[in-house]
């Protein structure tokens, strides 16, 4: 219980200790501390929840084996953003493109964008669920306008507006859910009454709860076509921010989808709507991303449209059913610590070479030897070479679909081949080429290589071997869907 506590205080704690402070050491070493006492947390939580089942506390917090692995990818991608955080404001500190009043706002907002996260996956009442995403909304909106430019400024009310919109689509979805369950009985109206009294849902008011909900979530995921404020937002926070947003918060929302879903399915018996809807969203996420990679400028904005790609691939997996479900978890997880490297990796980029644009960026590898080694691994990683695990994770959710939807694979098959040539063709000539002579110097602190390397040696430890806890989790949160 104590770990559980430490689990969403910590981060909650740091917001305040740097809600009141001024010194930068002050908002620095806080919130680093808060992500290392919720990773340590959730390490800890993770085999409790494992091998003797979910956690419960204060009858509004819950952590199943599927919260569980959305809180697992929050903290250690958190603690790994965190440490980035720290050298790449002092970087930008330096060259004059932030204030110190901007790196508090900066430290207090991170604080609030992780415990949100957190409490969104271990909330036991879907309401609480929906507050909890709309936190990361509201936090995450002005991180977005960090620098204070006209397009982020832009990019930043379409972010709030698009999913303000979205979630509140979202919210009416699950009213629908609630008024069944309470008019059921229901004492407290939380996910295990939900799907306890799911058989009392009328199979048609289901079917339209959960396209609401999946309109309204899947904004914050990503599907197209609900999609158009992501490459915009992602393009323009801090690249530590974008990791989080890409890495951790897209997965968090796909997750209350198919906590619905589940519910839905009882509802409905087998008649595949719920599976029907998540295979258009995903095939058509995955499609519509892939021709735009094909022609993008800015390699931010390419690392973005991936993410809506990738939301799609786990979209198929959930849609097809069977092993499908185990190799979406499996995918989530994988391309979590693949985006979060490249964004955080990106970050580096752009500290070196001042632009995100990609024709004028060439030489990494030369340039930057660690971060181009880091960059050029996970981009083998995001579009699904071995050994990583998202070549695996990949061939086996098309494999499941690949006998009652050849047409769909089929098609899928070929956008991949579209975003596989996109990605290669941009990134080799970013990667390769003679060191440029315009290039600002930049001090490559523990700050910024660290943080990278430890997320690139995770995914590539977990592509190889996948210890029992999770293991055990992947294969609790599959049944359970």
């Amino acid at each position: 219980m104590t770990m559980f506590f430490i689990l969403i205080l910590a981060p909650l704690l740091a917001f305040f200790v740097c809600l009141l402070s001024y010194r930068r050491e002050v908002l620095e070493y806080t919130t680093l501390a808060g992500a290392v006492m919720s990773a340590g947390a959730a390490l800890m939580l993770a085999p409790s929840v494992a091998f003797s089942g979910p956690l419960s506390a204060l009858s509004i917090f819950t952590i199943d084996s599927l919260g569980a692995i959305g809180i697992l990818l929050t903290a250690i991608i958190g603690l790994a953003v965190v440490a980035y955080s720290i050298g790449y404001l002092r970087e930008e500190t330096k060259r004059g493109f932030v204030t110190s009043h901007q790196v508090r706002l900066y430290f207090v907002l991170l604080n609030i964008f992780i415990a949100a996260m957190i409490i969104a996956c271990a909330s036991a009442v879907p309401i609480v669920t929906w507050l909890a995403i709309e936190a990361t909304t509201l936090a995450t909106v002005f991180l977005i306008n960090f620098y204070n430019k006209p397009t982020a400024l832009e990019a930043a009310w379409k972010y709030l507006l698009i999913n303000s919109f979205g979630l509140l689509i979202g919210f009416f979805g699950t009213i629908l859910y609630l008024a069944t369950t309470i008019h059921g009985g229901a004492s407290l109206v939380t996910w295990s009454a939900l799907l306890a009294h799911a058989g009392n849902l009328d199979p048609a008011l289901a079917r339209l709860a959960f396209l609401f909900v999946l309109i309204g979530y899947g904004t914050k995921v990503g599907l197209a076509p609900m999609h158009t404020w992501l490459p915009d937002a992602h393009s323009k926070a801090p690249a530590p921010i974008s990791a989080l947003l890409s890495g951790v918060l897209l997965n968090i929302a796909l997750i209350t989808i198919v906590r619905f879903k589940m519910i839905t399915d009882i509802a409905n018996g087998a008649t595949g709507y719920t599976q029907k809807l998540l295979i258009a969203f995903g095939l058509f996420s995955i499609i519509i991303a892939a021709f735009i990679m094909l022609t993008q400028k800015n390699y931010k904005r390419l690392l973005a449209y991936s993410s809506i790609e990738n939301m799609g691939i786990m979209a198929l997996g959930f849609g097809f059913g069977g092993v499908g479900i185990t190799a979406a978890l499996l995918y989530m997880i994988y391309h979590a610590l693949t985006k979060s490297t490249l964004f955080i990796s990106s970050g580096t980029i752009f500290l070196t070479y001042g632009t995100t644009k990609i024709e004028r960026v060439h030489g990494i590898l030369a340039t930057l030897p660690t971060t181009g080694f880091v960059f050029f691994a996970t981009i083998l990683s995001i579009i699904g070479l071995p050994p990583f695990g998202t070549f695996f994770s990949k061939i086996l959710i098309l494999a499941t679909g690949f006998g009652a939807h050849p047409i769909v694979v089929a098609a899928a098959l070929c956008a991949f081949t579209i975003a596989f040539i996109g990605f290669l063709r941009h990134t080799t000539h970013m990667l390769f080429g003679a060191k440029p002579d315009t290039v600002a110097p930049v001090v490559m602190s523990p700050w910024l290589i660290l943080p990278p390397i430890a997320l690139l040696s995770l995914l590539a430890f977990l592509s190889i071997y996948i210890p029992s806890t999770l293991t055990t989790l992947l294969a609790t949160a599959a049944t359970q869907i």
